[in-house]
């Protein structure tokens, strides 16, 4: 059986797991995959999140990528980290930078086997803060200063592409070599507050075609295999080149409630919660969902496209978000066929995310 033929029937234990410690968040990115903001008062509690992060060590996962709203606000946050380590669980964990000084970034840089992704959505102010807020690019600067400060070595910058920040790719890519970071690009997709900013920021079909030829020369920069579709066009990007939602991958959000992919918080991918009976790792090896998911699935409308195999009908949240069967073609195939079926179908009602924790109003940073 083939690697890819083996992750696509599931796995053990999630290879990317991604636990969202909270909705808390000082900040409103127009982007925001679970519209985070304001605090759920059902979060779990720091025992409940140390007996998930035990019970993470018994299924032997060998790290979690730990993110919110912004995760830097629970004030367990290091005790959690630290407990992780101590039980042989890595950390990948992504901040908006805001509470990163430089005392933060010294204790990061001593405990092993904790890796720190900064937020960037653009190459300068005026870009980035269109998305993430006003005064957010000169704290994630910040942010990244303090960690080449306290020798943390190499951390990642985070970018979600848009059509403002794919003209800038080459001074992204040479911040982070002036940091020597590592770069790791990400597909904007419509989920939370993405599907209100989908329209004005998603790439152009010209635009993805610069990125994929761009990601053929740079294949050292991260993408997560947010861009598999790009594969039709021709040789694969780096990665498995899948979708890996409840195969290989999975999200638990700060109550708990665990679904299939990041991308995909809506009731019809919830699988669980890991306050049941059996915690995670019943619902990762038995939920009805999963194993759903873990099918062979059908090509669907895309079966008469001969680069089905290369691009596997591309990111199922961006369908189910746009209003598109699953079956059908990505809303961004490059070779329109999600937008012709888009414009033909008239979809008027896409679903919505199953909670929003936006705020009322977004809050800037002050300088």
């Amino acid at each position: 059986m083939k690697l890819t033929d083996r992750f696509k029937s599931g796995l053990g234990a999630p290879i990317c797991l991604t636990w969202e410690l909270t909705y808390a968040c000082n900040l409103a990115c127009v982007h925001c995959l679970s519209s985070s903001g304001v605090r759920d008062p059902r979060e779990l509690t720091t025992q409940e999140a140390m007996a998930l992060i035990d019970e993470m060590a018994a299924m032997q996962i060998f790290y979690v990528n730990i993110g919110g709203g912004e995760p830097m606000i629970r004030s367990d946050f290091f005790d959690l980290v630290d407990h992780c380590v101590a039980k042989g669980v890595g950390v990948k964990f992504s901040t908006n930078g805001t509470r990163l000084t430089f005392e933060k970034a010294q204790r990061l840089a001593a405990s092993p086997m904790v890796d720190v992704q900064i937020s960037l959505d653009g190459a300068d102010a005026a870009t980035n803060d269109a998305v993430r807020g006003e005064g957010s690019y000169a704290a994630s600067i910040a942010a990244m200063d303090n960690l080449m400060a306290a020798g943390f070595g190499e951390f990642k910058i985070s970018v979600v592409m848009t059509r403002h920040n794919i003209p800038q790719i080459g001074e992204l890519y040479a911040l982070a070599q002036h940091y020597g970071a590592q770069l790791r690009l990400t597909r904007f997709r419509p989920s939370g507050r993405g599907a209100d900013s989908w329209e004005a920021l998603h790439p152009t079909q010209a635009q993805q075609r610069e990125l994929y030829a761009w990601l053929l020369e740079h294949p050292m920069v991260l993408t997560g295999d947010s861009f598999f579709h790009l594969s039709a066009l021709g040789n694969p990007l780096e990665g498995l080149n899948l979708c890996g939602a409840g195969r290989v991958v999975c999200l638990i959000d700060p109550i708990g409630d665990v679904y299939a992919c990041p991308f995909v918080i809506h009731d019809d991918f919830l699988a669980g919660n890991v306050r049941e009976e059996g915690g995670f790792g019943s619902i990762w090896r038995d939920s009805a969902l999963f194993t759903e998911l873990r099918e062979p699935t059908s090509a669907g409308a895309c079966a008469s496209c001969g680069s089905y195999d290369a691009c596997q009908g591309g990111c199922m949240a961006a369908k189910f978000f746009t209003g598109l069967p699953l079956d059908g073609p990505d809303p961004e195939c490059v070779f329109g066929h999600g937008e012709a079926q888009l414009a033909s179908q008239a979809v008027s009602i896409r679903p919505a995310a199953r909670s929003d924790h936006s705020k009322r109003s977004p809050l800037t940073i002050s300088s």
